[in-house]
């Protein structure tokens, strides 16, 4: 996979995603159409919903070249019921005049982050959106992960949380912290999805490590938020973990798709 997926077949692989976790029953369909062979709802169930037909609907989820219009996307949205993410996320990627590419400038950091995020005691990093670490500071080195012994190309936070295996062993809410970071990533893959490297950091991860092919394969979708992770720190023994808030801020002085990430120990 050398380059990345058409906006088209990105839609259409979300569709058929929706489309698959809803069970008939959600709908009003209980104990229409006989026997299923798969879980979720037919594409022509789907089209009746929504109001188009069965035809339209299907080239829609194969990705074919054609322009669907914004009421017909708020249409199907409905019949899928999605959330408020799900549907900002579905015309992000459906928008013919919202054409996203990564930029080199998103993998450079003006100098003086570096010095602001050094002064704070609780730890700290910066990444992008394909979850390049650019800079961190001793807290984060010290308590979280050890970002100095790692070469650059695996100073990725993507393949900390899923190849690091202490990481693991230390994180006690991993699978939960997993499944909200391959949903945020999912967001920014199909935001680039024209770009090369997201494609080969999903390829890596699908052949390197079971748990992302699962989580991937899931293909959820969520926005950065208040996050809490329960953690030992590397310099701990006793099996012990802290409990932080992991606050995010985007866009760093005007800086289009970096974020800064603060660990914020919870009290009480």
């Amino acid at each position: 996979m050398d380059t990345g997926m058409s906006r088209n077949k990105i839609l259409g692989a979300f569709l058929k995603s929706r489309r698959s976790r809803i069970r008939p029953e959600q709908v009003g369909l209980t104990g229409s159409y006989g026997q299923r062979r798969t879980p979720g709802l037919r594409r022509e169930e789907v089209a009746v919903l929504a109001g188009v037909s069965a035809t339209y609907y299907t080239w829609l989820e194969q990705g074919r070249e054609f322009a669907a219009s914004r009421e017909v996307m708020e249409s199907i949205a409905n019949a899928l019921q999605l959330t408020l993410e799900e549907k900002n996320h579905l015309f992000d990627i459906w928008d013919p005049n919202q054409e996203h590419e990564f930029l080199a400038s998103y993998s450079q950091l003006e100098p003086g982050w570096q010095s602001i995020i050094g002064q704070l005691t609780h730890p700290a990093f910066i990444t992008n959106e394909r979850s390049e670490v650019l800079a961190w500071n001793e807290a984060a080195n010290t308590n979280l992960f050890n970002f100095s012994s790692m070469n650059v190309n695996e100073r990725l936070m993507m393949r900390i949380l899923f190849l690091d295996t202490t990481l693991r062993e230390r994180m006690h809410n991993w699978e939960e912290f997993a499944r909200h970071s391959v949903a945020v990533f999912r967001t920014y893959y199909d935001k680039y999805s024209s770009d090369r490297e997201f494609s080969k950091i999903v390829k890596q991860l699908s052949e390197e490590s079971v748990d992302f092919r699962r989580i991937w394969n899931l293909h959820q979708v969520e926005m950065k938020q208040v996050n809490r992770v329960l953690l030992e720190t590397t310099d701990r023994t006793d099996g012990i973990g802290y409990a932080y808030d992991i606050f995010s801020m985007n866009n760093l002085n005007s800086q289009s798709g970096i974020h800064c990430c603060i660990y914020v120990p919870v009290t009480g």
